[in-house]
């Protein structure tokens, strides 16, 4: 026991512990440098691991946190795992988290695998609901209803969550209509709805068209006087009237948020902007825009994002160019997601100078276009059959990817459009390029693409051996029809 307290001390004083410590904080160390890349964070938490200093427990506790915030998984599971090699006494908590990042990072068997491995005295309410959250994010229907059925057989003592995590299942699954069973069997079992069970229960009802019950949920929260309604309640409450056209409703659902938001949350505000726009009041728009501003006056660059976001869908250009500026003198890092905004209503409306213009700007300031900025111009040199300037944008964003670090795929109506110019311009050389850059952004290109390429190469009358080689190496199997062309451009016997 004494050396895990000696590893996992209480004391949060980082600046006093011994050299036996690392230096600083756990998190720290983690996203130093390359911030929250994951082969950085992997890199460090190998250097930490490999040093054998020592740590506090919550400073693991905390760490754990940021990497699930930030979806590095694989780095928390094996920083989790470690630390229990070297001595971390778990509590029921600690393995719930820890079988959370087990689904996370090895998938939902290994989960069940490592809850049946745990002792009983950590099968407990916090485990068992981790698991069937599991089973709920994986739309597992019947497991997720099994597990809670052993729940009640096992006399836990349910809370709001499991059912929680249930009817956000019906609702995914769009099973809204088995949502309001859940919630009369939470109340014959005497358990208290919170706010999420509330706000749930109100968008089943909405999706059945049932405006009234919806209106009773609300009324029922504010006789419950247990769970008062907050303001994600009314902006859902607003959302639902602006989807049946009822704007004086959703008004007045909006005036309640501003009323419930005495803690003056910046994502409150930030609905409220959204769905005042969507109810197209411009004039409530900027009142709340100068409420944020007061409220915030070191604006965050998703505000301003927000902002001109609702204001381009107004179309009020010279308002979210405005504020675009206001953004742009006094944004500490220059996002490249801001300009896009402006860029794109530049591309719509056919300014494509102005729209190259702020690329560039953006650039100069540290901004690379990433690939949302290169679908705007592919969009746009797309719909005026500027075929060269098009694929050069898919090259670009290509070669970028997304911004989780994924391959960006193009359109499949754009690649489509574009085998098809190729085939009616019998440019084989054009098309067989094209089929190269897209094989760079996705691991098989399919065999509509291929089939296009085959028809290509018969409207040009060019012959091509190897074809049939290639494509089984691509593993595809195409139609009778491009069979048939397949005879005419290959060399018989191949």
């Amino acid at each position: 026991m004494a050396t895990q307290m000696q590893w996992f001390g209480r004391t949060r004083n980082v600046g006093k512990r011994s050299k036996k410590y690392l230096e600083e904080a756990l998190y720290r160390r983690l996203f130093r440098d390359g911030g929250c890349q994951e082969l950085n964070v992997r890199q460090q938490l190998n250097h930490f691991l490999k040093s054998r200093k020592r740590v506090f427990k919550w400073e693991v506790g905390d760490t754990l946190r940021k990497l699930r915030d930030r979806g590095l998984y694989f780095p928390a599971l094996k920083l989790s795992e470690t630390m229990s090699m070297r001595g971390m006494n778990k509590t029921a908590s600690d393995q719930a988290i820890h079988l959370d990042l087990v689904a996370k990072a090895k998938g939902i068997v290994a989960a069940e695998n490592y809850f049946i491995s745990l002792p009983d005295a950590f099968k407990n309410h916090l485990t068992y609901g981790a698991l069937l959250n599991c089973y709920c994010k994986e739309l597992m229907v019947e497991e997720a209803e099994g597990l809670l059925a052993k729940m009640k057989e096992v006399d836990l003592g349910l809370t709001s969550m499991p059912y929680n995590s249930l009817m956000t299942l019906y609702s995914k699954t769009g099973q809204h209509n088995r949502i309001p069973g859940i919630v009369q069997e939470m109340k014959s079992n005497q358990v208290m709805l919170d706010l999420f069970s509330y706000n749930v229960w109100m968008r089943a009802l909405a999706s059945a068209n049932d405006i009234s019950g919806v209106e009773r949920v609300i009324d029922e929260m504010k006789r419950d006087g247990r769970v008062a309604p907050d303001w994600t309640t009314y902006s859902n409450l607003a959302s639902i009237y602006m989807d049946r056209g009822m704007s004086v409703k959703a008004e007045r659902a909006l005036k309640d948020l501003e009323k419930v938001n005495n803690r003056k949350d910046l994502s409150a505000y930030q609905f409220l902007i959204t769905l005042y726009g969507r109810n197209g009041n411009l004039l409530e728009v900027y009142r709340i825009w100068r409420s944020l501003r007061l409220a915030f006056p070191k604006t965050a660059n998703i505000s301003y994002l927000n902002m001109i976001q609702v204001l381009v869908k107004l179309k009020d250009l010279p308002g979210a160019e405005k504020c675009f500026k206001e953004w742009e003198s006094g944004c500490p890092t220059y996002d490249i997601r801001v300009a896009n905004v402006l860029i794109s209503a530049y591309a719509e409306r056919g300014e494509l100078e102005k729209a190259e213009e702020l690329k560039e700007r953006a650039r100069r300031r540290g901004a690379k276009p990433n690939a949302k900025t290169w679908e705007i111009f592919l969009d746009y040199h797309h719909k005026k059959g500027d075929v060269k300037s098009a694929i050069d944008c898919i090259a670009n964003a290509i070669s970028i990817g997304r911004g989780d670090g994924g391959k960006w795929i193009p359109p499949s109506e754009t690649v489509h459009e574009l085998m098809g110019h190729f085939e009616q311009a019998k440019d084989v050389k054009g098309a067989e390029g094209f089929v190269e850059l897209l094989k760079k952004g996705v691991d098989n290109v399919g065999e509509e693409v291929f089939e296009a390429l085959i028809r290509t190469y018969a409207a040009a009358g060019r012959k091509d051996p190897t074809m049939r080689r290639r494509l089984k190496m691509e593993k595809v199997e195409v139609s009778d029809a491009s069979e048939k062309l397949l005879r005419e451009i290959c060399v018989e016997g191949n």
